[in-house]
């Protein structure tokens, strides 16, 4: 049954109990050496009795060390045939014969026999070794092509984790800027609304205060315009008012004028009569009552009244009866002044 060996814990373990296998060795050379020597010592010349135990460990030492060095090669993978191959078989049949030899001579073959197993341990020792090697170092070759797997696999298992934390960093990352730009856009969007909400009150302000301003002009203008309709109306009363005392003056003037022509003429009259009276013969109807009305008026003739007093004079006289000569001669004032007081009654009325 065949062991696998699956981990460096046991690749380990082996090279710990291969390493034993160096006291066999140990004890195969040491026992070739004092079996050898006797045989070498009857082929050397006198005096060089102390150089046999040489042969015998050199032969063992150069078995062991091409088994070594193949073992190195195979673990590196190098081909142990040819040469290597050859060293191997000679120093292995030099060792056996060097051990059987002594007996051979002596015609020993039982000790022959029993010499042999030294050198064939040593021999078969060194090729299992060769052999174990070779394992362990495939072994070793597959673990650490597994180990590098795993580590390969582990690497990738952790670039990948790192490719997805980086990733999902990235997407984080992502999200979050763009929650930053949907922040900034509502944020943005927000400033507009309210720079046009400032935008929108200051119009409307300027509206209102605009339309208070035409408001105040309207009302500026139409006070204005009413003080200018007052200021009109004062001074086209002025100006009625003024005429008006103009007219009245002038009235009264012409009144007075047209009063002192009329007492002029009739004074002329007068003495046009006085001094037609001798000679012209009157009748007594018309002759007889004009000296009285002259006398009424020439020489009875009140003082002028003034002109409220004469007005109301007026209203008394129409209303009393009289004739607008009476009226006139009871206010002084001129019969067309009366007649045009009488014709405003009568309007009035």
């Amino acid at each position: 049954m065949t062991v696998q060996l699956n981990t460096q814990q046991q690749v380990d373990q082996a090279e710990t109990v291969l390493r034993l296998s160096w006291v066999i060795v140990f004890g195969v050379i040491l026992f070739s050496v004092f079996t050898v020597t006797p045989l070498v010592e009857r082929s050397t010349p006198a005096g060089w009795e102390w150089s046999a135990p040489i042969l015998p460990l050199v032969v063992d030492v150069a078995v062991v060390i091409s088994i070594r060095v193949d073992a190195i090669v195979a673990r590196l993978g190098g081909s142990t045939t040819g040469w290597p191959l050859a060293l191997r078989v000679l120093t292995g049949g030099a060792s056996v014969a060097l051990n059987v030899g002594n007996s051979v001579l002596d015609g020993d073959w039982v000790g022959a026999l029993v010499h042999t197993a030294a050198p064939a341990v040593l021999i078969v020792v060194a090729e299992a070794s060769l052999k174990w090697r070779r394992e362990i170092a495939a072994a070793s070759t597959r673990i650490e092509a597994e180990r590098r797997e795993q580590e390969d696999a582990r690497r990738r298992e952790i670039r990948e984790r790192e490719e997805r934390a980086r990733a999902d960093r990235e997407r984080e990352q992502e999200a979050r800027r763009e929650e930053h730009e949907r922040q900034e856009a509502a944020e943005r969007e927000r400033r507009r609304e309210e720079q046009a909400e400032r935008e929108r009150e200051r119009e409307h302000a300027a509206r209102v205060a605009r339309e208070e301003r035409e408001h105040a002009a309207q009302l500026e203008a139409a006070r204005e315009d009413r003080a200018d309709a007052r200021h009109r109306e004062e001074q086209e009363r002025q100006a009625r008012e003024r005429k008006a005392e103009a007219d009245r003056r002038d009235r009264e003037r012409r009144e007075q004028e047209d009063a002192r022509k009329a007492k002029e003429a009739e004074r002329d009259r007068k003495a046009a009569e006085a001094r037609r009276a001798p000679v012209a013969a009157v009748s007594p109807a018309v002759s007889t009552p004009r000296p009285a009305v002259s006398a009424t008026v020439s020489d009875d003739a009140p003082a002028k009244l003034p002109e409220a007093q004469a007005r109301q004079a007026v209203i008394d006289g129409v209303s009393a009866g009289r004739s607008q000569r009476e009226i006139a001669a009871l206010t002084g004032w001129s019969t067309g002044w009366v007649a045009k007081r009488v014709l405003e009654l009568g309007e009035a009325a």
